[in-house]
């Protein structure tokens, strides 16, 4: 596994984007996607919204990762 991000596309509210992350969290937020019955798409359109201050969406999905399995 490369520590190098990886950069895929997603789509939130109907527009593309890219995202670069490191394969261990498109791993992890894709088993949270599926354990939650959504598509990764969807999850990544959650932790858009609940994004505060200027947190870029990268930044925002480790943390939301960090967060999950920090209460699990």
């Amino acid at each position: 596994m490369t520590a190098r991000p990886v950069k895929h596309s997603l789509t939130l509210h109907g527009h593309r984007t890219s995202v670069s992350l490191e394969a261990a969290f498109w791993d992890a937020l894709r088993a949270i996607a599926t354990e939650r019955g959504i598509t990764i798409n969807a999850l990544a359109a959650e932790i858009d919204e609940g994004r505060k201050g200027e947190a870029g969406l990268a930044s925002a999905i480790r943390v939301f990762i960090l967060d999950h399995f920090r209460k699990h």
